[in-house]
Formats: structure tokens, C-alpha cells, sequence
């Protein structure tokens, strides 16, 4: 007990690389969405807010195999991946495609409530100026939304490392390839003996999980801090 083999090592950075590219490809698309549900005026901006926060609600299973249905052989999407030679399914970029999936409304959720905390006296000021839009966008929202951008990434990042059923459904559970941590902890217990396996790895996704947390709380504590300070 508590000694982890070469498989376990392998499926902790792959959860770590799964999860940190997840999350990475996903901020500049939670950004703009974020700001948009904010700042512009959208007809069916309610249904739009639905589709984004849907995985939250869906059993990550129901993710998994509607993301299979998008991408496998058949599907329009799927074939024209194929006629360019590109492999999705049952690798390790599958269970990157779940991750963010399925982070994605929690990293749009923490950027949408720094920026409605954002002073609108501000942007008004700036508009009067005659600032343009993207010069609102960089020199205004982009800075004061970095803390809840950083407040979203852990918790999407933490999202990742724990992504079970959709990562199952759409890369399946290859030894070294898209095997992350639950699905060797998945693997252990249904092994005779593997119990020792399994709570070591559970321990480690603990501590993981744990670290990413607290960094979210501090982060936070820090934005609710200077915003009483600047009210």
C-alpha cells in the first residue's frame, strides 16, 4: 500500500497533462463568452446560457457519448477528420476534449461574476473618451477579470483531474494512453487485491484536488479583499 508502479506514475501525469491542456485551451474561449454574456445584448441570450452550463446538469456519461455520436465514424464532423488523417477517438486528445467539456461552465461561471463586479462608471468613462471596443476589452475587463479568470482555471483544472465518464465514453481506458487517474482507480477495484492500489491513488487525487482548491479559495479571498477595499 501507498506505493505507486510505473502504470499509476503514467496515469497521474496524464491526468495532469489532460487537465492543464484542457484548461489552457479553453481560457481565451471562456473569456470571450463570459464578456459577451456580460457586456452585449443577445437575443436568446437565456438559451445560450443553458447550452453553456448544460454539462454541468448532463451525467458526464451523457457528455461522453454525445461527444462520441459528434466525432465518431459516420458523423459528418468525423469524417472529415478522418479524410485528414486526424485521429480523435480513443486517444489521449479525446480525454482532453471531455476535460474541457465538462470545465468549461465552471471557468465561464467565475469569469462572468468578476466581470459583472467590474464598475460600470469605468467603461462608461472610457466610451465617453472614445475608446474602442477592444481597447475596453484589453486595457479594462481583460485586467480586472484575471482574478476570477484565475479563480475559474483551478477550478476547471481540478474538474479535469477527477473526469470520469465522458473521458471513458470517448477515449476509452487504455494503459498509458488515455488511462487517467480514475480510471486506474476504476481498474484497481475491480481487480482482487487491488484495494491498496486503488486508496493510494485515491490519496493522491485527494491531495491533488485539494492544492488546486486552496489556491482557488486564496485567490478568491484575495479578490473579495480589494474589492472591499476599492468600495
Amino acid at each position: 500500500m501507498f506505493e505507486l508502479s510505473a502504470n499509476d506514475y503514467q496515469a497521474i501525469w496524464l491526468s495532469a497533462k489532460v487537465a492543464t491542456l484542457a484548461t489552457l485551451l479553453a481560457l481565451p474561449a471562456g473569456f470571450a463568452v463570459a464578456a459577451v454574456l456580460v457586456f452585449v445584448r443577445l437575443p436568446g441570450k437565456a438559451l445560450l446560457e443553458g447550452l453553456i452550463n448544460l454539462p454541468l446538469v448532463l451525467p458526464p456519461v451523457v457528455v461522453g457519448y454525445l461527444l462520441l455520436m459528434l466525432l465518431g465514424d459516420g458523423s459528418p464532423l468525423g469524417d472529415l477528420l478522418k479524410a485528414l488523417d486526424i485521429r480523435v477517438i480513443f486517444t489521449w486528445k479525446a480525454a482532453v476534449l471531455a476535460a474541457l467539456v465538462v470545465g468549461f461552465p465552471l471557468l465561464v461561471r467565475s469569469l462572468r461574476i468578476g466581470m459583472e463586479s467590474i464598475d460600470k462608471n469605468l467603461l462608461a468613462a472610457a466610451r465617453t473618451l472614445g475608446a474602442p471596443w477592444h481597447d475596453l476589452l484589453f486595457t479594462i475587463i481583460l485586467p480586472l477579470s484575471r482574478r476570477s479568470m484565475l479563480a475559474g482555471a483551478t477550478l476547471m483544472f481540478a474538474r479535469g483531474l477527477g473526469e470520469f465518464g465522458a473521458t471513458i465514453m470517448i477515449a476509452g481506458n487504455i494503459a498509458g494512453t488515455t488511462r487517467t487517474i480514475p480510471l486506474a482507480i476504476y481498474d484497481y477495484t475491480a481487480v482482487p487485491g487491488g484495494d491498496g492500489q486503488a486508496l493510494t491513488l485515491c490519496l493522491v487525487a485527494i491531495v491533488l484536488s485539494l492544492a488546486v482548491l486552496l489556491v482557488s479559495e486564496g485567490i478568491g479571498d484575495r479578490r473579495r479583499i480589494e474589492t472591499e477595499k476599492s468600495s
